[in-house]
């Protein structure tokens, strides 16, 4: 089986979700620096519109596959992927382990009470993990400041939530900086971490019907949701 998927230029971790979580374990005992994008059809193909960000995806450690539409597409490619791998069960699965390892984690993203609801939520929910540090999402000019205050943290996760392309952008600018780390974009998820919105019933989750219940909920966001037929196009543009 191969070790990555490749669907229109990006390479996807071809791996279950707990190899993933295993895998991303081993490298933060080792304290191996990495990158992890959690991507979508949304993401691929603004990837495959701004050359830069693509090479920033295209040069993550691990791709991984955030969204039905992507295994959909592998499935059409004849080149299947294991199982989908949500930025978000990513995400509480590593505050888990965090917390039965006391793992230093940073929180950086989102409105400033949004921020802080989260952070105080994980550390209820997490009360052995570190919270190293935390920041809203609103730093525009301090970018460096923050990086630092990230190194000085000392964090073994930081969580980065500040909406795609701009997180993964911000990983990739100031990662050569960074001695450690596990870096993760994962968008939203704080504003469930939050307590702010609320995941989609398991049952949705299972009929791969996550985005039209989020839509459902948020209609402002049907917009973004354009980019899944036109994903799904290129799909079947490449099948031929």
């Amino acid at each position: 089986m191969k070790n990555t998927v490749n669907i229109l230029g990006i390479n996807f971790l071809n791996k279950g979700f707990n190899e993933v979580v295993e895998l991303l374990s081993d490298r933060i005992i080792k304290g191996v620096k990495t990158f992890v994008v959690t991507a979508n059809p949304e993401i691929v193909m603004y990837a495959r519109e701004d050359r830069d960000y693509q090479k920033i995806v295209q040069e993550a450690d691990y791709v991984v596959p955030d969204g039905a539409g992507i295994i959909l597409a592998a499935k059409i490619l004849n080149t299947p992927l294991q199982e989908r791998v949500t930025g978000y069960d990513l995400t509480v699965r590593l505050l888990e382990l965090s917390n039965q390892n006391a793992w230093r984690v940073y929180l950086l993203g989102g409105k400033e009470e949004t921020n802080q609801k989260a952070v105080a939520n994980i550390c209820k929910q997490y009360p052995n993990l570190v919270m190293a540090g935390s920041h809203n999402g609103y730093f525009k000019g301090e970018e460096n400041r923050i990086a630092d205050e990230i190194n000085a943290a000392n964090a073994d996760i930081v969580f980065v939530a500040i909406g795609f392309p701009r997180q993964e952008k911000w990983i990739s600018a100031h990662y050569s900086s960074f001695s450690k780390g596990i870096f993760m974009g994962v968008g939203g998820s704080i504003d469930v971490l939050a307590g702010e919105v609320n995941r989609a019933p398991e049952v949705w989750q299972k009929l791969n019907l996550e985005w039209f219940y989020r839509l459902v909920k948020q209609p402002s966001r049907w917009r973004r949701m354009l980019a899944l037929p036109r994903f799904l196009r290129e799909i079947l543009k490449t099948k031929r």
